[in-house]
């Protein structure tokens, strides 16, 4: 049992991201490349456990790889710009709002656009065992690299839009400007955001009542949520034009599991035994009712076949999972 309070807040965590550098520099074999960074990921994940010893800290999920608009160099590689929007605007605005200044300037000077490639790493400190008891870190690995002209020679932009993000790009040899590095996104304590989202909630939200859920089912007694669950907190513009804050939980397991989405006419020990061979491959008890509730493996007829199976001769699962599936025939729900 830990005896000190989980301690990490967001200025800490920048401060790690900036001083903690992926190894790849672009040199070597791909396959080294990746190595580096995987072996760089696990500096990072013990420099956050260290600082929490009494934490078990996880990189849980590094998410695909995705891209942004960089900046602008020069053909030499030296910074013009960090923004390209920003530049772009700015620049325009320079040349009297004139696109056809701007192109003329960006061809003279053979500029180049830059790109940030990069994943986000999803680290999981656990706080305790139930659903909600514990802090999420989401840390972004990226790299900016510079492959296309600024204005394609061949295929000039038709107004400023296409300028900042063409759609036919002319490319050139693809070259990294500086090194891989980490950059701090979110630190989220999900048992406190959770509390701050049902404040404007009138209905439990339906994020907390999957915890609410796994709380009181099997599901607890022999694994953890974060596990298999994380959350992705986001905001989104409501109809009045307001921010609204929101989160939904994202499944991490990679588990080749089966998809329960026919079973009509199974009932008994036949359907039991695909509900158990279900929770063994997912690697906990009553999994198949939270890949019901959350994504496409199992059918929501599943869980109402279930809950007539054991309302009549049948009797397989425990009491607690039948309190919270009668629960859900009642009130259904997903997230």
């Amino acid at each position: 049992m830990a005896t000190q309070p989980f301690q990490l807040d967001g200025q800490q965590l920048a401060k790690i991201c900036k001083h903690s550098l992926p190894g790849s520099d672009g040199m070597g074999t791909e396959a080294g490349a990746a190595q580096r960074y995987v072996e760089d990921d696990k500096f990072l994940l013990s420099t956050l456990q260290a600082l929490n010893p009494d934490y078990p800290v996880r990189l849980v999920k590094t998410d695909e790889e995705w891209y942004r608009l960089g900046g602008i160099v020069d053909k030499e590689g030296n910074r013009i710009a960090s923004d390209l929007i920003e530049w772009t605007e700015r620049t325009y605005i320079e040349c009297g709002k004139n696109l056809q200044t701007l192109i003329d300037h960006a061809q003279e000077q053979k500029l180049i656009a830059t790109r940030q490639t990069g994943n986000t790493l999803h680290f999981v400190v656990q706080t305790g065992n139930k659903a909600e008891q514990f802090t999420q870190i989401d840390i972004d690995k990226t790299h900016e690299i510079a492959d296309r002209l600024l204005v394609s020679e061949h295929n000039p932009p038709e107004d400023l839009e296409e300028f900042i993000d063409p759609l036919e790009p002319e490319y050139v040899e693809t070259f990294c400007i500086g090194t891989p590095r980490y950059s701090y996104r979110r630190k989220t304590d999900v048992a406190i955001f959770m509390a701050e989202i049902n404040k404007y909630h009138s209905d439990e939200h339906p994020v907390q009542r999957f915890m609410d859920d796994w709380n009181r089912s099997s599901a607890l007694q022999k694994s953890i949520l974060s596990n298999d669950w994380i959350v992705r907190p986001f905001r989104h513009t409501g109809r009045f034009g307001e921010q609204i804050i929101n989160i939904e939980i994202i499944n991490i397991q990679q588990k080749h599991l089966p998809q329960l989405d026919n079973i009509n006419g199974k009932k008994g020990i036949s359907l039991q035994n695909l509900l158990t061979r279900f929770d063994r491959q997912a690697g906990y008890p009553f999994a198949w009712f939270f890949y019901m509730v959350k994504g496409k493996l199992v059918s929501p007829d599943s869980g109402v076949a279930v809950f007539k199976d054991i309302s009549g001769d049948f009797s397989y699962l425990p009491e607690r999972d039948v309190a919270v599936l009668k629960d859900w025939v009642n009130t259904p729900y997903s997230v």
